[in-house]
């Protein structure tokens, strides 16, 4: 199925075009004899951005020094290798700071599963060198949280953001809460969810149920099992547009690891996400030439994988940051229909309902006692039509 169908990347970039080729496992004889048409035409700068960007340059540093000849120009390898050491100390940081955190948690007897992180380039890539990480994010259960908090602000961290909740929504609206260490500078995300809004997941202690053991530390550091790692990093992915390419090279390695694809396409379909798993799978085969096993086949058959992977090449044209404001307008209404787009029909039932509830906002607007919070319910479209009505409202200047 996946051979009848083929992504357009005419306005793909070049320079992510070529990076592509790179990342492609056992490509380099394809690469070193074309490697006057690959190379014409290519902005070097650019091709670095892209990169890091993309946070693919420890692996494509990696991949640059095996190619032979002068394909790509020593101030670029140069440039690659700087960003590599510095994500391999970072890394080793992150990876130390990993340690300590679980063995406290472990002490204070709190299960915590870590996401991402130097565990999670470890497991997939062998190397911690081999991915970045900015953060380290970890799942605790919901009930620990005010004791998961308390430990985090001993340690010396500082809460990084806040967010103002009606009627408790704060538990279902948001997934994570973060925490900065000024000295260290590093951040730590604590998750009680998987992603964030009403949907479908499963709870802490099946997670907790299925964990594996990492044997990247001296002190046990747990993270999700194969199974539930692919289903978080393909809605992960698919949550951000697949706009870092380094979450989608996650899900190229992945797919050459021993996992019961069986049990994955199960998962997938129990928690309303075989949509988000097609299109990982259709984009990894497609722009990474991933191996595609005959037990793979079953999360392929549906009838809008191929046209959600055409839909996500979007952001590979633009090179889309989702994570920084302000986000264009065209790109902002482009991702909320995408994301529409990767719902089930039970999840976009969830999503109108979540709509409906009061947010924040109506709050500031018309500020209740507590007790009457349930009035924002019934109230919601008149504090709309007034929020909108002042947002453009502007007071006039004086008429010469």
């Amino acid at each position: 199925m996946v051979d009848q169908f083929n992504l357009n990347l005419a306005n793909v970039p070049r320079e992510l075009r070529l990076i592509l080729e790179l990342l492609k496992k056992d490509n380099r004889e394809f690469i070193e004899a074309n490697s006057s048409e690959l190379v014409v035409g290519i902005d070097w700068d650019l091709f670095i951005k892209q990169a890091i960007h993309h946070r693919v340059y420890p692996v494509l540093h990696t991949k640059c020094k095996e190619i032979s000849g002068n394909l790509i120009p020593p101030n670029v390898i140069q440039k690659l290798s700087l960003e590599y050491k510095r994500n391999t100390f970072n890394m080793l940081q992150l990876s130390a700071e990993m340690e300590r955190v679980s063995k406290i948690f472990t002490e204070n007897h709190i299960r915590l599963l870590f996401l991402k992180g130097p565990v999670i380039a470890h497991d997939l890539y062998g190397d911690i060198s081999q991915r970045t990480s900015s953060d380290l994010d970890f799942l605790i259960p919901i009930n620990e949280l005010e004791k998961a908090e308390e430990i985090i602000e001993n340690l010396g961290y500082e809460k990084d953001d806040y967010f103002t909740s009606v009627l408790n929504d704060w538990k279902w609206r948001h997934h994570h809460v973060t925490y900065f260490h000024p000295q260290k500078r590093m951040k730590l995300e604590i998750h009680w969810k998987l992603n964030p809004g009403l949907g479908f997941e499963p709870s802490f202690e099946e997670l907790w149920s299925r964990k594996r053991k990492s044997n990247l530390t001296t002190n046990p550091v747990y993270l999700l099992g194969k199974e539930d790692l692919f289903f978080f990093l393909a809605s992960h992915g698919a949550r951000h547009g697949w706009s870092r390419l380094r979450w989608l090279l996650d899900i190229h390695q992945m797919t050459g690891q021993d996992i019961d694809w069986g049990k994955t396409n199960m998962l997938l379909k129990v928690y309303h996400s075989h949509r988000v798993g097609a299109q990982a799978l259709v984009l990894s085969t497609k722009l990474l030439h991933s191996k595609i096993s005959d037990t793979m086949e079953p999360i392929l058959d549906n009838k809008h994988s191929f046209r959600l992977a055409q839909d996500a090449i979007f952001y590979f044209e633009r090179m889309v940051n989702l994570h920084t404001d302000p986000v264009l307008e065209d790109i902002s209404k482009y991702h909320a229909r995408h994301l529409v787009s990767l719902m089930s029909s039970r999840q976009k039932v969830l999503f109108v309902l979540s709509c409906l509830h009061p947010l924040p906002e109506d709050a500031e607007t018309l500020p209740l006692p507590k007790l009457l919070h349930f009035l924002y319910f019934p109230l919601r479209p008149f504090i709309w039509a007034l929020r909108k009505k002042k947002k453009h409202s502007y007071p006039r200047g004086n008429e010469s």
